[in-house]
């Protein structure tokens, strides 16, 4: 056993290569023995991929740990403690248990790990302390095991986690922790490279059980062993560090209640299978996700060196963020009508399934949020940090005033009959309504409560000018992200050029973005205008008009024109209907026309 704390990166390498071996190895075996997982309705993989992948992480890291790692009575204990989830998962994997029977072996091995005094210390009191970390380690378990449904989702943000981990080690001069996560991770990158799209073998139960009680178990080595903790560091560290998988449990888990669906069953109903349905490729979607993971651990390292203001604040930003994106994708249609229309029956609250489909619900959720995080920063920018001042009991004793009126003023104010994905600049004077009238309500009950002693009217201006921003800002982010990541066009699409980068034009093309439907997918606008070529008109280029349109057609590979100008030229149409004619490529036009309705 070595322990010179230099040669750690070298374990790491060592362990990458010894995991790709040993992964190659297994996925041999395994398609030798008949050990593939079939591709299921309800599962993502269309193909038949070999399984047992975590054998050869399991393996790559034990043996890593016997060879590299300094033993502690904590690191043995959470190795053992892994080896009994590993265990678990292999006789899921091989005979499939029921999920109770794996839920009470998870809590055998999270009983053993805090049996010998591992536990996030929390809040003071031993037993709740016991049963915080006990769903802490059973919590994270299952959650990276529900993250395990696209090619290297699971494993690659377990490396991220753990690289974040890592960090926090170093930081803390925990060296021999540090050794055993650089070898967990070198058996992670090991395996990632035949799991990743398009993955040659999976981890199967055996590995998204040990991996993600390993990890839970390693944050609770952080708690041990980190210098001066205090309370943000003990629960939002952890939580940073593991954010992707315990955002897509939870997001997973709402959902499918709100809908009467089991949370345990498989689905395609994931974040990341959302994010595909949008129009990502499945590999863009995995790496959106990793960006997301890296800037949860990234967070998580930079509130370490900052003051309590300014970790809530980075996490009060970062997690509204994460609030839009959750109510963005619970809009992406993943269930079939059918199947919608019975699990609504089957609901546990039918009333909520009803407003879930409005999304409303989560927009309340979103502006309170919103509220809060405005009012904190107001009360910080005026007054600077005021944790251990009396103004942070002034904050805590006018919060739930403010945040309820508030919501209520948006109510009257019309702020939730606006449909999000059609926010505009017209919008700001209904949520500059809301917000002056939430403002002024509140400094009435605050002055009829307390006779607004003590608060400062300047706090109150800027929570109004940031609210309004946050506000504002949350709704046109639905836009920018339906733009960031447009609807996917239909396989059968037809190329075509639009003629006319006005008005017309412009509203044209959104219609075909928005609705494949058309089967169209728009790759450039002509124009006559000399001062519009060249430009980009939401993304697609205005090029010549007649002179260039045939060699255009053949660059572009262009299967239709669509004329968007009302008054069209006659020389022009003629000449235009030539082209067409002699490149055998079809010539419509397209706009609006209002036209009386028939009542025969």
């Amino acid at each position: 056993m070595f322990s010179d704390r230099l040669s750690t990166p070298l374990f790491g390498a060592v362990c990458f290569i010894a995991g790709a071996l040993l992964t190659a190895t297994v996925r041999a075996y395994a398609r030798r023995r008949g050990f593939v997982a079939a591709p299921k309705a309800d599962r993502w993989h269309q193909r038949p991929t070999a399984m047992l992948g975590g054998v050869a992480i399991f393996a790559t890291t034990v043996a890593g740990y016997l060879l590299f790692v300094p033993m502690t009575t904590d690191s043995v204990v959470l190795l053992c403690g892994s080896a009994l989830m590993f265990l678990i998962g292999l006789v899921d994997d091989l005979l499939n248990i029921r999920p109770y029977q794996k839920l009470i072996g998870q809590f055998m091995a999270a009983g053993l790990v805090i049996s010998f005094g591992m536990r996030i210390p929390l809040t003071g009191n031993d037993l709740l302390d016991i049963a915080i970390t006990g769903l802490w380690l059973v919590g994270v378990t299952n959650a990276i095991n529900l993250l395990d449904n696209m090619d290297g989702l699971a494993a690659g943000i377990a490396v991220i986690a753990s690289a974040s981990l890592a960090a926090s080690f170093y930081g803390n001069q925990q060296w021999d922790s540090l050794a055993l996560i650089t070898v967990f991770i070198g058996a992670l990158l090991g395996f990632l490279i035949f799991n990743f799209n398009p993955a040659s073998i999976f981890m199967g139960d055996c590995g998204s059980l040990f991996i993600g009680f390993l990890l839970a178990g390693s944050v609770l080595l952080n708690q041990v062993g980190g210098r001066g903790r205090g309370i943000l560091p003990i629960l939002a560290v952890p939580v940073l560090i593991l954010f992707v998988p315990i955002f897509d449990t939870t997001f997973v888990t709402i959902i499918r209640k709100l809908w009467g669906r089991s949370v345990s069953q498989g689905g395609r109903d994931h974040t990341s299978h959302r994010l595909v349905a949008l129009g990502l490729t499945e590999r863009s979607a995995v790496l959106l996700l990793y960006a997301l993971a890296i800037a949860g651990g990234s967070i998580s390292i930079l509130i370490s060196g900052r003051s309590m203001s300014e970790s809530l604040a980075l996490i009060g930003g970062f997690s509204l963020a994460l609030i839009i994106v959750g109510v963005y994708l619970a809009n992406v249609k993943v269930y079939d009508t059918a199947s919608v229309d019975a699990d609504a029956e089957n609901a546990a609250f039918a009333f909520i399934v009803n407003l879930s489909h409005k999304r409303r619900i989560f927009e309340v959720f979103l502006d309170a949020a919103l509220i809060t995080l405005a009012y904190y920063c107001a009360f910080y920018l005026v007054l600077g940090p005021f944790e251990d001042t009396p103004n942070w009991d002034l904050f805590l004793r006018s919060l739930p005033i403010v945040v309820l009126v508030k919501l209520v003023a948006f109510l009257f104010a019309g702020v939730y009959r606006g449909l999000w994905r059609y926010t505009s600049v017209s919008d700001l004077a209904t949520y500059g309504k809301g917000v002056l009238l939430g403002s002024a309500v509140s400094i009435l009950v605050l002055l009829i409560l307390y006779r607004f002693e003590f608060y400062s009217r300047t706090v109150f201006v800027v929570d109004g000018l940031l609210l309004l921003l946050g506000v504002f800002g949350s709704r046109t982010a639905f836009r920018l992200i339906r733009n960031a990541i447009p609807a996917p066009p239909h396989r059968d699409a037809r190329r075509v050029l639009i003629y006319g980068a006005g008005d017309g034009g412009e509203m044209v093309l959104r219609e075909l973005k928005n609705n494949p439907e058309w089967k169209l997918l728009p790759v450039g606008f002509i124009d006559d205008d000399a001062t519009k070529q060249g430009r980009v008109l939401h993304g697609i280029s205005v090029f010549g008009g007649n002179g260039m349109l045939p060699d255009l057609c053949d660059d572009l590979g262009v299967d239709e024109i669509l004329v968007s100008i009302r008054n069209f030229d006659p020389e022009r149409s003629k000449r235009l209907r030539e082209i067409c004619r002699e490149k055998e490529i079809s010539l419509r036009s397209a706009r609006i026309r209002i036209e009386p309705f028939d009542f025969e």
